[in-house]
């Protein structure tokens, strides 16, 4: 069988972190990630730096890359007001470029193109804006709004027509993975918090709002789900909505949270960890020396923008319940991807993993 060779940009974020990681393991592939910082646990990776703001670099770089087989596309710019910046003009702006300054030279490169998957969310369904009907599916006309999503998929369908390769786009909802300094990772979030309360002697209060049930998907089972979406045919030019295959309330779940931390469940107390959590860097600073942690000591670099993406999962503000937020899966699995994860195993496995990495203070 031919060596297929992946690229993934985002090499440092969320997604890109657990794809990497995976198709490392698969038989028959190499692997080349695209970031601008080395993060930690990919020591071993070919990793190249590139701004994909550049469009000048971004055609020295990718130009050369004519033996790009497929493309795993995780890169994503946010502002720092994250919820905002969701219908910013200027967002939407960039990450249209940034993906166009990848796609252009490779594709004029890369004569032996076969696949590309974009990473979409929820946000296509509207829900930032409104309730959205359960479940939501991906056959529905597109939602009304502008987003850079419908940017991306508008070009790659104008680049695709015709040629030779194939598109998959995949929409998961809450991602929860390894990935230090993200926009939207809330277990660096959690941790900290976690360990905050923990160094003051107090149990682990529920922050949030209102009721919330959510569906959350793991960062590996999506990496996965790329792996799936680069070779079955299935996949050609098709959507999917990706979840770990159930839904959770935080209030079930947060009990195993507190475990995975060794700390006894506290009355609900709610705090927006955007605007308290930061000032408790000082109190960070110790409790990261005692431990001789391996992540930032910076909270910016650790936790990234998701103190202000923990609120808003954690409904923080609310005082009624929102309709949740509930999506098919139905289309995955009749196409082939039967794949499915705990959500309370996974999070305390990932509470584990930032453990053992030093990431985190011990249990």
């Amino acid at each position: 069988m031919a060596k297929k060779k992946v690229l993934v940009a985002g090499a440092s974020g969320l997604v890109g972190f657990a794809a990497i990681r995976h198709f490392l393991t698969l038989p028959d592939w190499d692997v080349v990630g695209v970031s601008r910082r080395r993060p930690p646990g990919l020591d071993d990776a070919d990793l190249v730096s590139v701004d994909l703001t550049d469009r000048a670099a971004c055609a020295e770089v990718f130009g050369r890359m004519g033996d790009v087989t497929h493309v795993v596309y995780a890169a994503l710019y946010e502002k720092d007001e994250l919820v905002a910046g969701w219908r910013d003009p200027e967002q939407m702006r960039v990450n249209d470029a940034m993906l166009r300054n990848l796609l252009d030279p490779l594709l004029a490169a890369a004569g032996g193109l076969k696949h590309v998957t974009l990473l979409q969310g929820t946000k296509a369904y509207g829900v930032h804006i409104e309730a959205v009907p359960a479940p939501a599916r991906e056959r529905w006309p597109r939602h009304p709004h502008d987003n850079f999503y419908w940017l991306q998929e508008d070009y790659l369908r104008e680049r695709q027509a015709g040629a030779d390769w194939h598109f998959t786009i995949l929409r998961p909802q809450v991602i929860f993975g390894e990935s230090i300094g993200s926009a939207m990772n809330p277990i660096p979030a959690i941790g900290v918090y976690a360990a905050i309360l923990k160094d003051e002697g107090r149990p682990l209060s529920y922050p949030g709002g209102a009721r919330r049930i959510v569906q959350a998907v793991d960062a590996d089972l999506l990496a996965r789900a790329c792996a799936w979406a680069a070779v079955a045919p299935e996949c050609r030019n098709e959507t999917f909505n990706i979840n770990n295959g159930e839904a959770f309330e935080w209030a079930t779940v947060w009990p195993a949270i507190a475990d995975a931390f060794g700390m006894a469940v506290g009355e609900p107390k709610p705090m927006s960890l955007a605007v308290e959590m930061p000032k408790r860097q000082e109190q960070w600073s110790r409790i990261h020396k005692r431990y001789g942690l391996k992540s930032p000591e910076s909270l910016r670099d650790f936790v990234g923008l998701s103190f202000q993406y923990a609120d808003r999962n954690f409904a923080y503000g609310d005082e009624l319940a929102a309709l949740p937020t509930m999506v098919s899966t139905i289309k995955a699995r009749q196409c082939g991807f039967q794949d499915c994860v705990d959500t309370e195993e996974m999070f305390v496995r990932l509470i584990r993993r930032f453990q053992e990495r030093e990431w985190l203070p011990p249990r």
